[in-house]
């Protein structure tokens, strides 16, 4: 397959490349400056220039971008925004690395992680910003995407186990109650949904059992 990983310098777009690469796929990565990652080919452009002859021709774009600064928030809704409008309208699909805030609490799905008074104050501003470019994203029945939410505690460092539990829209845990997954292994998710395109349209989550 074509893959572009947009953001493929960061640390999850690094080990998505990585993910690929080690399976025979051919990626590109998407960088602003000078790709540090193991993709085979790069575009050098701003996420936010990019154009519908930039991504035309890959299998899947898998946005990886990502920002903490409360005041940046409103890139998750404008990057997301630029790569549905680039790909609209076609057979490319859009795999995107989401968050955790916005997983539902309850069946009814009107509580979210981040609604409850234990979700730490500090990273509110990055849950309301990354569910609200997924609430956006739902409305765009002109692009063949997928959300990947990542478990609660998501580790950067963590060891790359080679597997993982898929789950929904409901926040889950383990059998010891926990909710964690590595980087490492979200990547493995990530790849696995780019070679089987089975959740096009949904928002799914995976964690560590």
């Amino acid at each position: 397959m074509k893959i572009a990983v947009v953001a493929a310098n960061g640390k999850e777009g690094q080990l998505v490349v990585k993910e690929a690469v080690k399976r025979g796929h051919d990626v590109t990565a998407v960088v602003r400056g000078e790709n540090k990652s193991e993709a085979q080919h790069a575009i050098i452009k701003d996420l936010f220039d990019l154009t519908a002859a930039d991504l035309a021709g890959f299998d899947v774009v898998v946005d990886a971008f990502g920002v903490w600064a409360p005041e940046d928030q409103p890139q998750h809704s404008t990057s997301l925004k630029t790569l549905c409008d680039a790909l609209s309208g076609t057979d490319n699909r859009l795999i995107v690395v989401g968050g955790a805030g916005s997983l539902y609490v309850d069946a009814e799905h009107k509580t979210q992680v981040k609604d409850l008074p234990t979700f730490p104050e500090a990273f509110i501003p990055l849950a309301n910003g990354m569910g609200k470019s997924l609430e956006e994203l739902r409305e765009r029945s002109d692009v063949k995407w997928t959300y990947i939410s990542p478990a609660a505690d998501f580790q950067a460092e963590g060891a790359r186990t080679g597997s993982y539990e898929l789950a929904g829209e409901e926040f889950t845990a383990n059998a010891e109650g926990k909710s964690f997954i590595s980087y490492a292994d979200f990547a493995i998710a990530v790849v696995d949904e780019a070679e089987s395109a089975k959740h096009v349209g949904e928002r799914i989550s995976v964690y560590t059992k």
